[in-house]
């Protein structure tokens, strides 16, 4: 009998990816979602994908009792995957209560409800922003982790500090937590991408839409960093690379391949490329001018960071493949997509 993952946020960016992976690799998938930076449409997409339609509840994970009738409803699961959150950090800046809220409420709710209904293990969706402004680059598990930068950094640190302490309690669940760097790119299908409602919050979908026309101009937030080229520096990792190591950790976790009650593993490429470099690569795969121009620095930004992806690659076995060049052409690969289908 195939084991049932909750994943909330799995009509999101990151989520929907992840539930194509895993409905490949024969885990049953129920989403948990409230569309509030999402579409219902993308579990279409899925399905085309995957080849079978994953259960759907229009859900916010703040709704405690709606949450309980929705692990009622499916006899519990064996484990979950947390990834719905507010995510942008310039808007986090703007409306902190609603990303406390939403981003902190969600996952206690999800804690207290495992234990009642014997749910094993918790993948939570973190980010490299619990580092801070880095002392060195690259970036393993053991750097400090420092002062947040914004309300939405805050929250990644808070609920890691919450995990820690629930099992630390005696709490009878195990969790992997995992510190993205930058997810871009999309699906090779071209079924599932990146769609932000209104205007992006992320950097990439704002390249492909100017450079579709949807929007006029990006900005570009300062080019007097103390960087080569003066803009800020990321690590950018394909979308589907990414997908694939929550897989591999909820493998690790249901199978009992660590003694350890909280793994935690940084996924990133290695490398760090520039907000211009990647400019760069989009004009370059897409053939297209940019028409972007230089704008002051943005609060909450960090000046750059880049992981070190050791500890995923040796005790994961898992490793970023796909090339920068290749990932930007997906993301414009479904930006053409959208323009076809008469969405954007």
């Amino acid at each position: 009998m195939s084991k049932k993952i909750l994943v909330t946020g799995g009509t999101g960016y990151i989520g929907s990816h992840t539930v194509v992976e895993l409905q490949q690799s024969g885990y049953e998938v129920v989403i948990v979602d409230n569309l509030s930076n999402s579409n219902a449409d993308v579990l279409e997409g899925i399905t085309h994908i995957s080849g079978k339609r994953p259960a759907f509840e229009k859900i916010d994970c703040t709704d405690i009792d709606s949450m309980k009738a929705t692990f009622r409803k499916y006899n519990g699961f064996d484990g979950i995957i947390h990834f719905a959150a507010s995510k942008a950090v310039g808007e986090s800046v703007q409306k902190p209560l609603m990303y406390y809220r939403n981003n902190i409420v969600s996952l206690i709710n999800l804690l207290e409800l495992m234990p009642e209904f014997g749910v094993k293990g918790i993948v939570f969706s973190s980010s490299c922003t619990v580092y801070g402004e880095p002392d060195n680059n690259p970036i393993d598990e053991n750097a400090p982790i420092k002062p947040a930068t914004s309300p939405y950094g805050n929250t990644k640190q808070v609920n890691e500090e919450i995990i820690q302490d629930y099992i630390h309690s005696g709490a009878n669940v195990k969790s992997i937590i995992l510190r993205y760097f930058n997810p871009i790119g999309a699906h090779p299908s071209a079924e599932i991408g990146e769609l932000p409602l209104g205007v992006p919050q992320n950097l990439v979908p704002y390249i492909t839409q100017t450079g579709m026309g949807v929007r006029k101009q990006l900005s570009v937030f300062g080019n007097d960093y103390n960087t080569p080229d003066g803009s800020c520096i990321r690590d950018f990792i394909n979308v589907v690379d990414l997908a694939k190591a929550h897989v591999i950790a909820i493998d690790r976790m249901l199978n009992d391949k660590s003694e350890e009650k909280v793994e935690i593993f940084n996924l990133g490429t290695g490398n760090g490329v520039s907000v211009l470099e990647l400019i760069n690569v989009f004009e370059k795969v897409s053939g297209k001018p940019l028409n972007y121009k230089i704008s002051d620095r943005r609060e909450g930004d960090i000046e750059q960071i880049w992981a070190n992806p050791d500890k995923a690659n040796n005790v994961l076995g898992w490793k970023a493949k796909e090339t920068i060049e290749d990932t930007m052409a997906s993301a414009w690969n479904w930006q053409q997509q959208l323009r076809k289908k008469g969405i954007m």
